[in-house]
Order: structure tokens, then C-alpha cells, then sequence
């Protein structure tokens, strides 16, 4: 808008420039619990998904060995796409925010995720455990029994070559959650850059 003053020149009124919107409290729990809720929900979803293809493998007289890799890729896979939906989604059920923002709470999402799977992981195997223990007196008399296998009363003795096969094992699937780990973080901080509304600059 211009004005005129009374000696013939003109005004140009400044163009006002608003910074942009962010918020006060950069953690913001409600997206984050979304995140939470389609990352798990999808995590279980892609784990049964190759539950069942590998015990279907397992069916048919597949390699022990390749269906183990096999589940230890896809489960690596399934946290990555986990993680960047629950990411993703995060940041779009949220308001605008910086990718300062988004990555911050990614992060969160991702750490609340982990420990979430680590506890229904280890509840599940619990709960199997208890279960078959409680059966277990009852499934080897029946056992005996039929005249199948008898149950020794110690256990065999491991061998030095046994103990480190179980140490090499061991080691090779601690190093995969690592790294699976630090990839799913990642992938949550990609699913969230993607997702994120950038603020508005008004002119």
C-alpha cells in the first residue's frame, strides 16, 4: 500500500515479515504416542508375517541355518519400517515444527518403541516359559510312557568347541541388535523429516 504525502513523493509501507511458529515445549507426547501405537501395531504385524513364512519354511525341510538368517534380516527390515511410520505419522499428527523438533522427537519415539518391544518380548517369552513348565511334568510322563524318550537326569557335558559356537553366536546376534538398532533410529529420524510440516513464513 502506498500513500502520498504533500510534496509529491510516495510512501511504500515495509513489507512485515512473521517469524516462524514454533512451539514452547519442543517434546510433544500426544504425536508421540500415536508413533508409538502404528509402530508397534506394525511391528507385530510384519513379525508374525515372517513367523509364519519361516515356520512354513521349516515345514517344508528348509535349512535350519538359512531360516534363522533369514528371520534375523527380516526382523531387522520390519523394525526399520516400523519405526519410520511410527515416525512418520508422528510428525504428521503434529503442528508445524523445525527439524530440530522432529528429530528430538523421533528420538523419543524411538526409545519408548524399543523398550515397549523389549518388554512385550520379554512378557511373551515369560508367559511361553511359565506355561511350559507348568505342562512339563505332565508332557514327559506321557512321554515315558508311550515308551518315546527318556529324560536324563543331568545334563550333558558342552564341550570347549560348543562354548564358543554359543559365544560366536551369541556375539554375531548382539552386534545384528545393534545395528539393527542404530538403523531404526534412523529410520524413525527419516520417517520424521519426511513427515514434518514446515512453518509458515507470512509475508
Amino acid at each position: 500500500m502506498t500513500y502520498s504525502d504533500r510534496s509529491g513523493s510516495e510512501l511504500t509501507e515495509p513489507t512485515i515479515v512473521n517469524p516462524p511458529v514454533d512451539y514452547h515445549d519442543q517434546v510433544r507426547w500426544g504425536p508421540i504416542l500415536a508413533g508409538i501405537a502404528i509402530a508397534l501395531g506394525t511391528q507385530l504385524i510384519l513379525s508374525a508375517l515372517g513367523m509364519a513364512i519361516g515356520l512354513s519354511a521349516g515345514a517344508t525341510g528348509a535349512d535350519a541355518g538359512s531360516v534363522g538368517i533369514g528371520v534375523v534380516i527380516w526382523s531387522i527390515i520390519s523394525l526399520l519400517i516400523s519405526l519410520f511410520l511410527g515416525g512418520w505419522v508422528m510428525a504428521q499428527s503434529c503442528g508445524p515444527m523445525t527439524k530440530k523438533t522432529a528429530f528430538l522427537n523421533a528420538a523419543i519415539l524411538w526409545g519408548a518403541t524399543l523398550a515397549l518391544s523389549a518388554w512385550l518380548l520379554g512378557s511373551g517369552i515369560s508367559g511361553a516359559v511359565g506355561a511350559a513348565a507348568a505342562n512339563a511334568g505332565e508332557i514327559a510322563n506321557q512321554v515315558q510312557q508311550q515308551g518315546g524318550v527318556n529324560i536324563p537326569n543331568q545334563a550333558p557335558n558342552v564341550d570347549p568347541n560348543q562354548v564358543r559356537d554359543i559365544a560366536g553366536n551369541t556375539a554375531k546376534a548382539t552386534w545384528s541388535f545393534l545395528l539393527g538398532s542404530l538403523l531404526s533410529l534412523a529410520a524413525a529420524m527419516i520417517g520424521a523429516a519426511v513427515g514434518a510440516r514446515k512453518p509458515r513464513v507470512y509475508a
